[in-house]
């Protein structure tokens, strides 16, 4: 079990970096611009969220918060990496395919499932390859 959540396969240096930048710049992208915001303003526009799994649009504002802060920020340290991207793919599902199911697929248009596709590909990557050495799931697994 050890090595499913903290072993990750890639651990050459120069693909290690490229998993460092491709995870600050992803999860970095998703705290700052998508969930940060909504934290920020959980008070203002929680009764008026979307609620596409009938759980209650605060519950519903809540979820997507707890995925697109918390679970951004333990991909961008690299702890539990694997465990913290199935919520970012699953709630970035949920957006391209029932929040935005009316709207087109690609940008600019408003309601566009680009970039919610976008970043659940991004994130399923990091389920198949571990977030690389520069992660803290790296240095829990390198320990005997």
């Amino acid at each position: 079990m050890k090595r499913v959540l903290f072993g990750t396969p890639v651990t050459d240096l120069i693909p290690s970096l490229g998993l460092l930048l491709y995870r600050l710049v992803f999860a970095g992208f998703m705290l700052l611009g998508h969930g940060w915001g909504k934290l920020m303003s959980f008070s203002e526009n929680a009764a008026n969220f979307p609620d596409p799994l009938g759980i209650g649009p605060k519950l519903s504002m809540g979820s997507a918060i707890f995925c697109e802060v918390f679970c951004a920020a333990f991909v961008i340290a690299g702890l539990l990496t694997r465990v913290a991207v199935i919520p970012l793919i699953f709630t970035m599902a949920v957006a391209a395919l029932l929040v935005h199911a009316e709207g087109p697929l690609f940008m600019p248009a408003e309601g566009a499932k680009e970039p919610a596709l976008i970043y659940l590909v991004a994130f399923a990557l990091l389920l198949f390859t571990g977030p690389g050495r520069f992660s803290l799931d790296w240095k829990i697994g390198k320990r005997k």
